[in-house]
């Protein structure tokens, strides 16, 4: 009998501390880009649309929350990770602010689509934001009973969050460049993806989080390559 509490005691601590690495561990890769970031005052190696498609992925989640309740684990990661983007979207444009040359900025009022998601303000992002989760909030007050309408919410909220390393992937591609990112940082991203899918099998989630947990998985192999691709390239040249 004690084993066997022991063995439940056990479980459910392992639990406790699988859900608040879930919270917080999809947070913990951006924290040495952001000191880099810092340390530098570059923010060049950063894509923010990796920002931009993460606040959709995770504001559609907590919709997608509110009509099917699944673990509150996923509520409370979203929140973190709309707050960690929030942080990463602030620095960027303190960055920018002090490296500007030119006084022309560009905010989210000039309505040039040119510029969208390039605004010189932080204040634009959350504006941005709010205007988005309004919207979200009036269509999901009036769909709510729908079932179609809550499991296409799921699917758009995993399609984007899937879509998590595209942005970088292209700007590495079109840069030819990695610049500010590391082998160490892509394997935390990989890292990271691969306990998330298995968190997500091992809880029976519903299927969108696992599926967008292995296409994300593809994405940062992709990314891992270009990194060794890229700083070997480097080397040739400098050699």
């Amino acid at each position: 009998m004690d084993a066997e509490e022991d063995m439940e005691d056990s479980w459910s601590l392992l639990s406790l501390m699988a859900s608040c690495l879930m919270v917080f561990g999809g947070a913990l890769p951006y924290v040495p880009q952001y000191q880099d970031i810092q340390k530098s005052s570059n923010s060049d190696g950063f894509s923010t649309r990796v920002c931009l498609v993460l606040l959709i992925a995770n504001i559609l989640r907590i919709f997608f929350w509110i009509g099917k309740q699944f673990e509150l684990t996923l509520l409370l990661q979203s929140v973190v990770m709309i707050l960690a983007m929030f942080a990463m979207l602030h620095l960027c444009c303190m960055v920018q602010y002090t490296n500007r040359v030119s006084t022309k900025q560009h905010r989210l009022s000039d309505l040039d689509f040119r510029y969208f998601w390039k605004w010189s303000a932080f204040e634009d992002y959350l504006l941005f934001c709010f205007g988005f989760t309004v919207l979200c909030a009036v269509v999901t007050l009036l769909l709510l009973d729908s079932v179609v309408y809550v499991e296409t919410l799921g699917s758009l909220a995993v399609m984007f969050e899937a879509m998590l390393g595209l942005p970088q992937l292209l700007q590495n591609f079109h840069n030819g460049s990695t610049k500010g990112m590391s082998v160490k940082m892509v394997l935390l991203w990989t890292a990271g993806d691969v306990f998330k899918t298995t968190y997500f099998v091992v809880n029976e989630s519903p299927a969108q989080f696992w599926v967008c947990g292995s296409v994300q998985i593809i994405i940062d192999v992709v990314i891992l390559l270009q990194v060794l691709l890229y700083s070997q390239d480097t080397r040739v040249k400098l050699g």
